[in-house]
Order: C-alpha cells, then structure tokens, then sequence
C-alpha cells in the first residue's frame, strides 16, 4: 500500500482500541478479535504511515509522539464516519443541505422575515442563502444554476415560463404621491389630474407584465404616460417620489416602507376615484418560482413549507 493511499477504517479503529487501552490483549478483547493479527494490522498501519505509533516493551504499551497526535483525529473521523448514514438519510429527507433563495424586495418587508425565521426553526439543518435581485436578475441566476429558487414580482397569471411556481402574495397597486403636492390634499383624487402627472417607473425588463399593466392603465383612459425617471428597486422609486420627480404606481406592500415625504392613495374610500366604466388600477402578484424538473430534497422541503405557510 503505497503512503498516500487511503487507509481502511477497521485500521483506524484498531488503532484508536489500541490507544486507549495501551494493552494490546485488552484491545484485541475489545474488537472481538484475537493478539496476532491485531499486532499485525498495528505494525501494518505504521509500515503505511512511515511512522512509529506505539513505543513497546515487555512490560507496557505506550503511545509515540505520532500516535499521541492522532488519536483526537482519529475519535473525529470515526464519529463522523459513525454519523453518515443519519446524515444520508436526513440529506434525502431535505433535512439538511441548503437552499440558495432570491427576492424583490416588496416580499422583504415582512412575509420573507416571518418565513425564514419559522422555516430555519422546523428545519435547523437547511441553510436558507437570501439575495436580493430584481427577477430579471433572478432568470438570469437560475438559468446559471446560481440560484435554487426565487420570488418574483408579476401580473397574475404571468410567472416565467419555464418553471414551476406557487403564487404566494396578491396585492393592488397603489399610488404614491410627493407629501407636498396639492394633489396629496385632494379627496378623491381625480383620473384625468394623476394620469397627467409625470411618472417614476421601474424599467420593463424589471417585470414586463407588471409594466405593461401599468402603461395599460394609462392606456385604457387614452393617455400616454410621461416617464419622468426609472429606477430598479422600489425603495428608490418611492425616494425619487419623496424628491419630487412624480408620482409612482407600487405594490401596497411597499407602504411599509415609511419614507417621509410620501402619502398613498389606493382606490375607493376617499383615495382614487372609483367610478363605473373608469380605470381599475392593477394588481401584482408574487411567486416563488424554481426550475422544472427533479427538485434537490432540501428545496423540495422548502416549498412544502411555503405551500403549507399559504395554507396550500
């Protein structure tokens, strides 16, 4: 057997009975084995290693300087070889592993933080990797394999093709207006004094659908918007608006980020004038999304713990 060649386990544990009985007779006991071969496997590990293991006389058997240093060593492989068949089985059962996890920033506001925590509770084991990316981002990460799942912002009914998804959040739009403006004062506000307002949008890459309901709205009331400026996260449209630039169509979920210098104004009940045959403002929809085909275990628990969390 060449140095460098792996060593048999049972060499191991022969060894290790050795070292803490420092009685060869006793050791062999011990392995239900009897003296020879177990002196013989001995001297065969030291001929592998080039090393002296065990210093011998006719009176006692004492550890080396080698043999002392590897015995911490040798208790830590023979502990984890002990525990790999546990952790085979719990690495099918998606009990450990990890799960790498993109989000919009919309779902960050509360839903995601209550589910990791419940989540990282049930499932200990499973390391939940979180980064923020917008889902143009986020297709991009799946398709190299960067990611394992991700949610996503879209219309209803227009997650990616491509991949399997479980809707998880549905939530209107609303209107964010700049605090100071004299439309923020008005109750309601009319359709034909917002749609005339400059916008702050995110670009259409960010989420076509959702883009494209946005322009729609304007469209239906025979307007053309007037896009003051585009941003990519949501929390900068929301300070762009704070500054003055225009007013922002976002998700409701977006209020709870309490920026000062900003009110919103949903549709109905003194917001957005809500008539018969006028503008419906949009809905947006959030979903977990993954690649189609076998899922890893420990994703696969992951789901079922968002499916059940929806009460799916």
């Amino acid at each position: 057997m060449k140095p460098d060649a792996p060593i048999d386990l049972r060499l191991w544990r022969q060894f290790l009975a050795v070292a803490e009985e420092l009685h060869f007779a006793r050791a062999a006991q011990r392995l239900h084995m009897t003296q020879p071969p177990l002196t013989q496997a001995i001297a065969q590990l030291e001929r592998t290693l080039g090393v002296q293991l065990f210093d011998r006389s006719r009176r006692r058997v004492s550890l080396a300087p080698a043999g002392h240093a590897l015995v911490p060593e040798v208790r830590d492989l023979l502990s984890r070889a002990q525990s790999l068949p546990a952790r085979a089985r719990a690495a099918a059962a998606g009990e450990v592993g990890r799960v790498r996890l993109a989000f919009v920033s919309t779902i960050g506001f509360e839903q995601l933080p209550a589910w990791v925590r419940a989540f990282r509770g049930e499932s200990p084991q499973v390391a939940l990797e979180l980064v923020e990316a917008t889902g143009d981002v986020q297709l991009q990460l799946l398709a190299r394999g960067e990611i394992d799942a991700g949610l996503m912002l879209h219309s209803p009914g227009f997650a990616p093709a491509g991949l399997q998804h479980l809707p998880v959040a549905t939530e209107p739009l609303v209107l964010a207006l700049p605090a100071h403006h004299a439309l923020a004062q008005a109750h309601p506000l009319r359709w034909d004094a917002v749609l005339a307002e400059p916008l702050v949008v995110f670009p259409r890459r960010i989420a076509p659908s959702l883009h494209d309901a946005v322009f729609g709205l304007y469209h239906a009331a025979g307007r053309l918007p007037v896009v003051s400026q585009e941003a990519i996260q949501m929390q900068t449209i929301v300070n762009l608006v704070a500054a003055g630039l225009g007013v922002a169509w976002v998700p409701e979920s977006v209020v709870q980020f309490r920026r000062e210098g900003v009110v919103y104004r949903a549709q109905g009940e003194g917001g957005l004038a809500s008539r018969r045959g006028g503008p419906v403002v949009p809905v947006c929809e959030t979903s977990l999304v993954w690649p189609a085909g076998p899922v890893d275990p420990a994703l696969a628990r992951f789901v079922g713990f968002v499916r059940r969390a929806q009460g799916g």
